[in-house]
């Protein structure tokens, strides 16, 4: 029987742990030390993939004999790019902006191994946000503290109540790892979920 190749996420972020642990693979979670500064101009969706992929290989030439997996997520609501709010100001910021509107968020993940080219997709999600008075942001805030992921709301959580409809392929795509296109891009690189 062949032995499971060496898996590592090219990530620290507690929730793209979780998500690749549904599929019980043995993994080890490794921070890229990538900046994730987006170049001027440069489209969401680009920046996502282009982040991503920067993820990957970096860990990837630490660690040549693995495959990895990068991911990286960029919110845009209004044409305006919503990074971490990384504080309690900026997350009521952020959801006063996208109150009654529609963020798409762009989750981009890439696999690189020896043993094929990198494979990549990026898959976007719709969240349209319903009315949020300033009341319930500062409940949910104070509640969630969503200081370290995109748009200050967490799908997987609480933050479900904030949204009124989703549209996008896959659900995991907006807590940050999308599963369904990550099970094709493993198999490229020879290591099947199932």
């Amino acid at each position: 029987m062949a032995s499971t190749p060496r898996l590592i996420l090219a990530s620290t972020s507690r929730y793209r742990r979780e998500l690749l642990s549904r599929f019980g693979l043995p993994f080890e979670a490794i921070a890229p030390g990538v900046d994730e500064a987006t170049a001027p101009h440069e489209l969401p969706e680009a920046a996502a993939a282009r982040l991503a992929k920067a993820k990957a290989l970096a860990v990837a030439a630490r660690n040549g004999d693995a495959i990895v997996i990068g991911s990286d997520q960029v919110a845009v609501c209004d044409g305006l790019r919503l990074d971490k709010p990384g504080n309690r100001p900026n997350a009521i910021r952020q959801l006063t902006a996208m109150s009654s509107r529609t963020v798409l968020f762009h989750t981009a993940v890439c696999v690189v191994s020896p043993s094929a080219p990198p494979a990549e997709a990026v898959v976007p999600t719709a969240v349209q946000f319903r009315h949020l008075t300033p009341e319930i942001i500062e409940r949910y805030v104070d509640r969630e503290q969503p200081f370290d992921c995109a748009g200050s709301a967490k799908a997987e959580s609480l933050g479900i109540a904030l949204i009124a409809r989703m549209d996008g392929p896959d659900p995991t795509a907006l807590i940050g790892l999308p599963l369904i296109a990550l099970t094709d891009l493993l198999a490229r690189h020879g290591l099947r979920v199932l």
